[in-house]
């Protein structure tokens, strides 16, 4: 077996410095022998409110570079045990949204033809559906974790049926997700009527409101989803705007009354031992983040759901 890819140490080169990459980790342009391919799709034109996150790859990158290889609280050091690189930028349209979800499912195809699992950094959900369409056509309808203040299931915006929205309704629809087996976590604010919610219930959704979560670990919750989910293929989005704008306020469609930092931590941890297929983490937009502690944050998360992959062994 080959070395594994370790991050550049802050005790050989200064943080400061040194490649913009994912946590400062090798990159590559060919995906043989990665079990994890960290790439980034700069998009934000699937937005309807505040852009900016066509920069969150390059920010999330940026901050990345303070996180250490192992991890203090679980005892789980992903480096020694997958090969993981930085695969750079998908090449989106950025004037044409269609044809921009071409490039991300197209291009998701031919990273499917190796046995990796892909972490993307956003760029907007959007691109959470045309990677789902590819996950999907590999594995089957998935286990859906969501994380997010906004359900995102709209039937359409402006007219659009794709666009950061809608896309779990068309994923419902498409048959990417298993109905029973998707977990919204976080949901809140303001709606124009009770079904913003409540019809995706009716499709077999399990939701968890952010008011019933204050106050509350996500431990217990995260480890009845994790029973739940058992050995199907899972994928976990989580969108930025999950937090509190408190915690993360470089988001484009902040909501007060979310969650915490910890509470984001023990959810994460606490699905370890899921049979995890991909992730991505997005709606981070760096022109509403001017402390970089929203990007800090998404990199972080990135980092602790690298943590639980298959293949990483924790205490």
């Amino acid at each position: 077996m080959s070395e594994l890819n370790q991050p550049i140490s802050g005790n050989d080169l200064a943080r400061f410095s040194g490649p913009n990459t994912f946590m400062r980790l090798p990159s590559a342009s060919l995906l043989k022998g990665l079990d994890v391919a960290v790439l980034g799709i700069p998009m934000d034109i699937g937005t309807s409110w505040r852009s900016g996150t066509r920069f969150g790859p390059k920010q999330i990158r940026a901050e990345s570079a303070m996180i250490r290889p192992y991890n203090m609280a679980t005892g789980a050091a992903p480096f020694d045990a997958l090969q993981v690189a930085d695969i750079g930028d998908l090449a989106i349209n950025t004037f044409s949204l269609k044809d921009s979800i071409r490039i991300i499912s197209e291009s998701y195809d031919a990273i499917l033809t190796n046995p990796v699992i892909p972490m993307a950094m956003g760029g907007d959900h959007t691109i959470t559906l045309p990677i789902l369409r590819s996950i999907a056509n590999k594995h089957g309808p998935v286990a859906l974790v969501h994380v997010d203040a906004h359900a995102d299931v709209n039937d359409d915006m402006f007219g659009e049926r794709e666009a950061h929205g809608t896309v779990f309704r068309r994923a419902y629809e498409e048959g990417l997700i298993q109905p029973d087996k998707t977990y919204q976590i976080g949901l809140r604010g303001t709606g124009y009527a009770a079904t913003d919610f409540t019809e995706a219930q009716g499709w077999g959704f399990q939701q968890f409101p952010a008011h019933d979560l204050w106050h509350r670990p996500l431990t217990d919750l995260g480890a009845e989803i994790r029973r739940d989910i058992g050995d199907r293929p899972t994928y976990v989005t989580y969108d930025i705007d999950s937090l509190d704008p408190a915690f993360a306020p470089g988001t484009g469609t902040p909501e007060i009354g979310g969650l915490t930092t910890p509470q984001a931590l023990q959810l994460i941890r606490a699905l370890k031992g899921a049979n995890i297929v991909g992730c991505d983490l997005v709606e981070v937009s760096p022109p509403y983040d001017t402390s970089g502690n929203t990007a800090l944050t998404g990199a972080n998360l990135l980092y602790e759901m690298m943590c639980i992959l298959p293949g990483v062994t924790a205490r």
